[in-house]
């Protein structure tokens, strides 16, 4: 990582169907090889399958997944004196989102239905209801940094 510069945001256009960005940068995660219109037929997929399911809006139901997956605090490597410890500190906004798309994503993965479409649907679902292994990552991170809240004072 360099030190002289912090690299610059990229601006993302919103997605065509909804026009929300989260939607949009989870496209881009889930995305292959460049191929954004068969990352964008598998998110439009499990959406229908979504409203199918629930009844209700699937951008409400996404929303309220990722918000039960993102991290409030995560535990960071500091050295002190030829010791390392697992500091825990508080996530910033952005690398929030980051985890929680990126958890949702890998476990929709690990899941397995058939297609894509049906384990992204699952796992969304899941999500919504506080189950599932992307809310489970984010209960293991949170008893990672309450495991090791008395190294909190190393915080930088």
């Amino acid at each position: 990582m360099s030190r002289r510069h912090s690299a610059e945001k990229r601006e993302i256009n919103p997605d065509p169907k909804f026009g929300n960005l989260v939607v949009s940068k989870f496209m881009n995660v889930l995305m292959y090889d460049g191929k954004k219109s068969a990352a964008e037929n598998i998110i439009y997929g499990a959406f229908d399958v979504i409203e199918g399911k629930t009844k209700s809006d699937p951008i409400a139901v996404f929303q309220q997944a990722l918000d039960n997956v993102m991290p409030s605090i995560e535990v960071r490597s500091r050295r002190v004196g030829g010791a390392t410890y697992q500091v825990p500190v508080e996530v910033r906004s952005t690398r929030r989102q980051a985890l929680g798309i990126r958890w949702i994503i890998a476990a929709a993965r690990d899941r397995n239905e058939k297609t894509m479409v049906d384990r992204l649907s699952a796992e969304l679902l899941d999500a919504s209801n506080n189950r599932g292994n992307a809310v489970k990552k984010r209960e293991d991170v949170h008893r990672m940094a309450e495991a090791n809240r008395a190294f909190s004072h190393y915080r930088w």
